[in-house]
């Protein structure tokens, strides 16, 4: 297999998230989207990774700088084909080169990897949309081979029809990307440099062109505005809770958890409503969270600091103590947040938990 580059495009402004901060920062499940793509990105081992930012200055390198990657500016942003060529120095002949999105945050490993399995050429990550309206069409001959991508803007009434989407992630050889984009014009009715015209090209030269579909639709979403994120944040708590679930956790309700980083769980766990888990955090077997605490939550809200103890005892092992240190976020009358700093211990082991449960 080729060595590997990836592009990261993180250079858009984000105007519909009426927001200072660059849109690629905003937060899912407890991190920047741009951090979710990246982690998905160094799990494929590349040889360089190259991310190409824009609005808010300097913020995503600072914010990113601890993986390592090449970050490159983009300025003016003249359209995806122009970010892409603002990587290119950086990038390797010899090897194929990945192209992600900032904005496109939950993107799976097994989907990029199966693009890097299907054969050499150009590789297309596609998808079927009941309303395609703002995506580029996947434009086919009779015998079901990619002649193009055509803009919504530049379609025709029938293209309009096409449900096969372009999601914009990529694979291509990277001495085609480099001599393709130095081809890419303008001439389109947004006067940008299109990533996607290098598909046409491919297809004049003869270099095959493949496609591959995401096995959930919400692997390729992108984030626009502040309710397309709080839609994909729930999608994403409901995959989460679901995997929980397959794994015997007991969730009261799956719809009224946060996971906000790694939540690995023993047997016998049992999770409350509203409980909200950041970073790694290890439950150990039989461990109750918010279950039996409720109640002496509510006594407590009276003092501005308590102590609670829960104690269960597995069968055949030693019993495993949930000691909880609540401190009363509440200093208004009516605000019933409460943060709960929780420790897990068994025999010598220690490891530390941190979630945060709202009171009703």
């Amino acid at each position: 297999m080729s060595p590997l580059n990836i592009v990261i495009l993180a250079a858009g402004k984000g105007t519909r998230m009426y927001s200072d901060k660059p849109k690629v920062l905003h937060a899912l499940a407890g991190k920047p989207l741009v951090q979710h793509v990246l982690d998905c990105a160094t799990s494929l081992q590349p040889q360089q990774v190259c991310v190409v930012y824009g609005h808010g200055g300097e913020a995503v390198p600072q914010a990113m700088q601890q993986y390592g990657a090449k970050f490159v500016i983009q300025e003016p942003q003249l359209g995806t084909g122009h970010a892409v060529q603002q990587a290119l120095p950086h990038l390797q002949d010899g090897s194929r080169t990945l192209v992600l999105y900032g904005d496109v945050p939950l993107t799976q490993h097994s989907t990029l990897h199966q693009m890097q399995q299907v054969g050499d050429g150009l590789v297309l990550l596609t998808v079927n949309l009941d309303n395609p309206t703002g995506y580029g069409r996947i434009v086919r001959d009779k015998q079901g081979d990619v002649q193009c991508i055509v803009e919504q803007k530049d379609a025709s009434p029938e293209q309009l029809g096409i449900r096969e989407v372009n999601t914009g992630i990529l694979l291509v050889p990277t001495a085609k990307l480099r001599e393709w984009l130095g081809r890419v014009g303008n001439n389109n009715a947004q006067g940008e440099y299109y990533l996607t015209d290098i598909v046409a090209m491919a297809v004049q030269q003869g270099v095959p062109v493949h496609t591959v579909q995401p096995a959930q639709h919400w692997e390729v979403e992108g984030i626009n505005n502040k309710t397309q994120l709080a839609a994909l944040e729930r999608i994403w708590q409901h995959e989460v809770a679901g995997k929980l679930m397959t794994q015997g956790v007991t969730l009261a309700d799956p719809a009224r958890l946060d996971v906000r980083g790694d939540l690995t769980c023993g047997r016998d766990v049992e999770i409350d409503v509203g409980c909200i888990f950041e970073g790694k955090v290890t439950l150990g077997d039989s461990v109750q969270v918010g279950l039996t605490a409720s109640s002496a939550m509510r006594r407590s809200r009276r003092a501005h600091r308590s102590q609670l103890t829960a104690t269960s005892t597995p069968a055949k092992s030693a019993p495993i103590a949930v000691s909880a240190r609540m401190h009363d976020c509440a200093r208004e009358p009516g605000l019933r947040t409460m943060r709960m700093w929780a420790t897990l211990s068994r025999s010598r082991t220690a490891r530390s938990a941190r979630a945060a449960r709202p009171t009703t």
